[in-house]
């Protein structure tokens, strides 16, 4: 694996955040594992970690939930982060009143969530994401997308944008607007869509080629095969550009009747899925297994993770909720030193501590109880 930049948070300090009226806690290794009962706030602490990046967060929901029942109505997360041996204060949180929530950096307000990717990268796997593979597209989609954008910051704007001015078109279409209007529109459309077609078709391209490298590592997961798939990939594979853009406009305009009639756009990036097969038994990855389906996944999680460290240079945070007692010790032990090995900084949780037995000396374990967290080891 290439040489990259090392992050790690070297403390976290949650403040009227789910369960938690206030956690502070200090990390001083690599590989850290929180245990206790389940329902104790083991995965509101991933969480909280998770808001330190981009995006709603692990469980995508609304701000004002994530606030402590019986609290203020606001909550906060922050963090130190060291990074390159010179530690960064981050943090963000929800002030009463206000629909967003607001970042800061060094101390500074940032304008976005979108400035904290220049700090630190966080990826995660948790329980919910186990029905990918058998779950709606939308779904693969929004995976798809997050693994984009931690190699490609824009990706996210790109991604919103193109759905708004989807909106913007559907509406315009039942409205009866102008066709001068509606072929503005249609323009920004195929524009802003075949950028995002663009961006997931490569992360698909580096992520499959950083999978079967990783075939050669010795992992005991299988291998994946992926493809983008879709009607628009279909209509537009082997294009330039700007042929994809001309030729989604085209589809657009040709398509406006039958999009009137359903109430909705029905060609482009927007209802591409990610395809994913287990090689060794030449099969969707939907008809594996349940077992076979977390283990594909924890595949695509340290692939994509190797991933974002040699595009970025930067080792990326993990969040991997629960994931230890779904493997077998052997697969265990393997998925530490993997861990390790990608020289980011892991956050598990588990409710039993045998779990986590084969962690490597690099490692810390903490018990979460209602009073907070208490370092085992």
């Amino acid at each position: 694996m290439p040489d990259s930049t090392s992050v790690a948070l070297n403390r976290l300090t949650l403040t009227d955040f789910r369960n938690y009226q206030r956690l502070d806690v200090a990390f001083s290794k690599p590989l850290v594992a929180f245990v206790g009962d389940n329902g104790i706030g083991k995965t509101n602490i991933l969480e909280a970690i998770s808001f330190l990046t981009a995006g709603r967060g692990l469980r995508r929901a609304p701000f004002a939930d994530v606030a402590r029942i019986g609290g203020s109505t606001g909550w906060s997360v922050s963090a130190n982060l060291s990074k390159d041996d010179y530690d960064t204060p981050i943090g963000t949180g929800l002030t009463p009143g206000e629909a967003g929530r607001r970042v800061r950096i060094d101390g500074e307000d940032a304008k976005s969530s979108e400035a904290l990717l220049d700090y630190v990268r966080v990826l995660w796997l948790v329980p919910s994401m186990d029905g990918l593979f058998t779950g709606p597209g939308s779904d693969r989609r929004r995976f798809l997308d997050r693994l984009t954008l931690s190699l490609d910051p824009t990706h996210g704007r790109r991604v919103s944008n193109f759905e708004k001015a989807l909106r913007q078109r559907n509406k315009l279409l039942d409205t009866g607007g102008s066709a001068d209007y509606l072929s503005a529109l249609e323009i920004q459309v195929a524009e802003l869509g075949t950028a995002v077609s663009l961006a997931r078709g490569e992360t698909v391209t580096l992520l499959g080629e950083t999978v079967k490298a990783q075939a050669g590592t010795g992992l005991p997961f299988p291998l994946a095969s992926l493809v983008l798939e879709g009607a628009f990939e279909t209509a537009t594979r082997g294009m330039s550009a700007g042929d994809r853009e001309d030729h989604y406009r085209e589809l657009l305009c040709e398509g406006r009747s039958r999009d009137r009639a359903a109430g909705r756009t029905l060609m482009g990036p927007h209802l591409s899925d990610l395809a994913v097969r287990h090689v060794a038994k030449d099969m969707p990855a939907s008809q594996s297994s349940t077992g076979e389906q977390k283990a594909l996944l924890i595949g695509l999680i340290l692939a994509h993770a190797e991933l974002t460290a040699s595009i970025t240079n930067m080792a990326p945070v993990l969040l991997l909720d629960e994931v230890a007692a779904h493997l077998d010790p052997h697969r265990r032990e393997a998925l530490f030193n993997r861990l390790l090995d990608l020289g980011g900084q892991v956050f598990m949780t588990g409710t039993d501590a045998s779990l986590f037995h084969a962690l490597p000396d690099a490692s810390e374990m903490f018990h979460i109880s209602p009073v907070g967290a208490k370092r085992l080891t």
